[in-house]
């Protein structure tokens, strides 16, 4: 694989890696696997910078906005970490700053990393009024019903000298404790695990039952303070008079004048976290005076005055009891260790992936092996050795399996990939169900009544085979007893409801082995319609600009599978689109094409989603940051600090919506 393959190829698992976290909030890889994949991208694209592309997942940053929530405008944008794993990346920061602020003595504030659900409290007057999640950084859900719900977090503030309005922004966790209680509830119930304390959090804290949040006993450590009128230039000094109005400050925090007291906070909490009653994965390091913060400034997406300092993994040594393999959407199989248990990072640990056969042949691994495990920024428990000394002389090698465990059918290996497929995806369970699951999925199709479970039980209940079955489904196949009218009637009206999703995303909902939701919109706006997509050939599949010879492979060969013709000619039968709307065709120009226009802020007139299709569907391009080829900055209110400043300095042009909605007109 070249170095452009690969960037493809980073690309394209970073946006799935992206969406797990994010949206999802069911991660595959640890933190430190992420940001080794995403600095490797970083650096070969600028090895080659003809591959720019500004949809790469280079140029953004995940967001956890759940359209289930009302949205809610940070006064101030709630940035994300720099990371750094080793001491002499923690120098390289130190002397940043030290050099930022041209010498002057400074102190840095250290304190835990918790690994939780960033959260923004505003109160007024002593008193709670809104509770936001981070989202993008520019806007986040309101959950403030749920927040009330923490008990660590004050209603109402005690003591005196808070300001009559100010921000205090923190963590919300799910202790140790009460995640392996909820975990082991869940398994007796066969209902899926949380993957890790962070996970249980979120989807707790974006529960629509209140109710639901004040059982799960949240907890909430809270770290930073802003505001017009704060008591102190000093963060440190802030924090603690904090703590005297009522919040939950952590006890780990030191104001450090050296590195050498920075190293000494880092190797004491490397140790002592372990005992901590919550998950942690680092430490923060911040700049203590404020006033030297707003000399440093920020980049496009971190503080220059802030730096997140990853632990490395703890690591755990247990026996290899044997390896099973799991089939997922699309068909890829993954095998998994089963281990006897052992305790790490707060969790007893039985499974870890191996990724592949390639993985596995790396470590020559034997059943009954004895295996080093980690916890790889405490979320996923991967296999990091083998202890090959103590293995039996009769010990029998892993071979990969041979066919799929699920439906029996040869496994195949794609030229150029590592993973093996099962590829009869047309009667293979989890692929169908896994399949089923996309197509009903939020950026797909969008039945929102529907979910995992209940997509398991219609697969069990013969109800469903394929996605076009949904279409044929009734109140009455679902009300079975007569208990559950009105939930059947609310899931019908859901699946027909999505009749109206349009074409692009009806493209993406197919589930086109390696097409995602960009690629989707490429192929949709550029063939029009369903039957010019079907019959389309290589060549004028990979002329289209982002569109490379193996994806054009795997849309024709879907296309060439009868069992997909035969859904995609029942869906088309009821009623799903297929073509781009006369409103799309009408509304298409090319008044934009040619351009970069980046969109920051929030608005009023239409969302910023809105204002994206509108720039593509007049032939612009839509980027995530602010560079010397950006034509033009869409900005809204609470236009990001970061980008306003980059945009003055490159002098690209910024226009308001008013501006914007003006030049599309001129058709």
């Amino acid at each position: 694989m070249n170095e452009k393959e690969r960037i493809m190829q980073l690309r394209q698992e970073l946006h799935e890696h992206n969406y797990r976290y994010y949206v999802e909030n069911a991660p595959v890889i640890s933190d430190q696997d992420f940001d080794m994949m995403m600095r490797e991208l970083q650096e070969l694209e600028a090895r080659h910078p003809e591959m720019h592309d500004d949809n790469s997942p280079s140029q953004r940053v995940g967001s956890d906005i759940s359209s289930e929530f009302k949205q809610v405008a940070h006064r101030y944008p709630m940035l994300s970490l720099s990371n750094t794993y080793n001491r002499q990346e923690v120098a390289e920061w130190y002397e940043s700053v030290r050099k930022g602020l041209h010498g002057a003595d400074f102190e840095v504030c250290c304190e835990m990393k918790y690994d939780g659900l960033s959260i923004s409290l505003t109160y007024e007057n002593g008193r709670l009024v809104r509770g936001v999640t981070r989202g993008d950084g520019v806007q986040g859900d309101d959950v403030t019903a749920n927040v009330r719900t923490i008990r660590c977090i004050p209603l109402v503030l005690t003591g005196e000298g808070y300001p009559e309005d100010f921000e205090i922004r923190g963590e919300i966790l799910m202790p140790w404790s009460v995640f392996e209680n909820l975990n082991a509830e869940r398994e007796k119930a066969e209902e899926t695990l949380f993957a890790n304390p962070r996970n249980a959090a979120s989807g707790t804290l974006k529960s629509q039952s209140s109710a639901l949040v004040a059982s799960r006993r949240l907890d909430a450590y809270l770290y930073y303070i802003l505001g017009a009128e704060l008591p102190s230039d000093s963060h440190y000094d802030n924090l603690e008079t904090a703590r005297q109005w009522g919040f939950k400050i952590s006890e780990g925090m030191l104001k450090a004048k050296t590195l050498d007291e920075i190293y000494a906070f880092i190797d004491k909490w490397d140790t002592e976290r372990k005992n901590l009653p919550v998950a942690t994965d680092g430490i923060v390091l911040k700049v203590n005076s404020l006033a030297q913060q707003r000399q440093l400034g920020y980049t496009a997406k971190s503080p220059r005055w802030a730096i997140a300092y990853k632990f490395k993994a703890e690591r755990e040594r247990t026996r290899l009891v044997d390896v099973t393999f799991q089939v997922g959407r699309t068909g890829a199989v993954t095998p998994v260790a089963n281990m006897e248990p052992v305790q790490l990072a707060g969790t007893v640990v039985r499974r870890a992936t191996l990724n592949n056969e390639d993985f596995i042949r790396s470590f020559d691994l034997h059943i009954g092996d004895y295996v080093y495990v980690e916890k790889g920024g405490e979320i996923i428990p991967k296999i990091v050795g083998v202890d090959v000394e103590s293995r039996d002389k009769d010990a029998k090698p892993v071979t990969f399996a041979a066919v799929c465990p699920e439906c029996g059918t040869p496994l195949v290996r794609y030229e150029g990939e590592a993973a093996h497929y099962c590829p009869n995806d047309a009667s293979c369970p989890p692929q169908i169900k896994g399949r089923i699951e996309h197509f009903i999925s939020r950026k797909a199709m969008n039945i929102d009544s529907l979910g995992p479970e209940t997509v398991d039980e219609y697969y069990r209940r013969r109800l469903i085979r394929n996605v076009a079955d949904l279409y044929d489904i009734s109140v009455q196949d679902i009300n079975g007893d007569g208990s559950r009218e009105r939930s059947a009637r609310k899931i019908v009206d859901g699946i027909q409801a999505s009749l109206s999703v349009p074409f692009e995303r009806v493209v993406f909902a197919l589930g086109i082995r390696l097409v995602g939701e960009t690629s989707a919109k490429i192929l949709a706006r550029h063939f029009k319609n369903i039957d010019a997509l079907m019959t389309a050939t290589l060549d004028q599949l990979t002329q289209i600009d982002g569109i490379g010879e193996v994806m054009a492979k795997s849309v024709i060969s879907y296309f060439h599978t009868p069992e997909n013709v035969e859904i995609v000619e029942r869906l088309r039968a009821y009623g799903l689109q297929m073509s781009l709307s006369e409103e799309q065709m009408s509304s298409a120009t090319n008044i934009l094409a040619g351009k970069s226009i980046v969109i920051s802020g929030v608005f009023q007139k239409h969302s910023r989603d809105e204002y994206k299709a509108m720039i593509e569907q007049n032939g612009g391009k839509n980027t995530g940051s602010i560079s010397a080829k950006t034509s033009l900055v869409l900005a809204g209110e609470n236009m990001g600090p970061a980008k306003l400043q980059k945009a003055e300095k490159l002098g690209v042009k910024i226009i308001n919506e008013d501006e914007f909605l003006e030049i599309i007109a001129q058709k």
